[in-house]
């Protein structure tokens, strides 16, 4: 997963929040480590509605916790993972915030770029650049997909991804969220996924323990 590069967190007093719905799971990490990825597995795992036999339990607990692992890599705000009902990861997603002291957010058109910028890919075709207003603030979205680099540069592998730049008035911070999926033909429902939960979005003040203020 990847964020626009040379962005540096921006550390400002608010908690971000989304209202998860059935599929999602909260793969956040608060340390990062392993053994906080196999207990957040073994405990969301165990509390699921009963899987299809096609994947035992056993296999959803291992791809959790490395899911986990993976996604909390860069210490996200808030890491989350779709699964089907079968117990297959169908997509990932990761917010969080950058900016850099002193220095002006990026604007909406600013932002494409550095939106369209991926470490390990390219984007392919003509991205969908949209402008729209989400409680939490201003936001430009950006749907397409992209020619990502397979180990030891061995071909490329298609992915598709949906991503938000949302403004948060009265904070220097731009917040992203990004999802990302390998099933291509599962784009549209998987975007409507995203587009459903990220109206949710809400930033919240807390001190500094972290606790909300209320």
């Amino acid at each position: 997963m990847n964020t626009p590069d040379d962005v540096p967190p921006l550390s400002e007093d608010f908690a971000v929040r989304l209202d998860l719905t059935p599929g999602w799971v909260d793969l956040t990490l608060p340390d990062g480590s392993e053994a906080a990825a196999k207990a957040l597995a073994r405990e969301t795992v165990d509390r699921l509605d009963p899987l299809s036999p096609e994947i035992g339990k056993s296999a959803v607990r291992d791809d959790m916790a490395d899911r986990a692992l993976s996604l909390n890599e860069d210490a996200p705000v808030l890491a989350a993972a779709y699964y089907a009902e079968s117990g297959e990861a169908l997509m990932d997603l990761v917010i969080d915030s950058y900016g850099d002291e002193g220095v002006p957010r990026p604007t909406a058109e600013e932002v494409v770029p550095l939106l369209l910028q991926w470490e390990n890919g390219v984007v392919v075709g003509e991205p969908e650049v949209t402008g729209l207003e989400l409680p939490a603030g201003p936001a430009t979205r950006i749907r397409s997909t992209l020619k990502i680099k397979r180990m030891l540069g061995l071909g490329r592998r298609t992915t598709g991804f949906v991503r938000y730049a949302v403004f948060p008035p009265g904070l220097r911070s731009l917040v992203v969220v990004t999802a990302m999926w390998e099933k291509i033909r599962l784009t549209e429902e998987n975007v409507q996924r995203v587009d459903e939960i990220v109206p949710s979005l809400r930033l919240d003040l807390v001190d500094g323990n972290g606790d909300d203020i209320v």
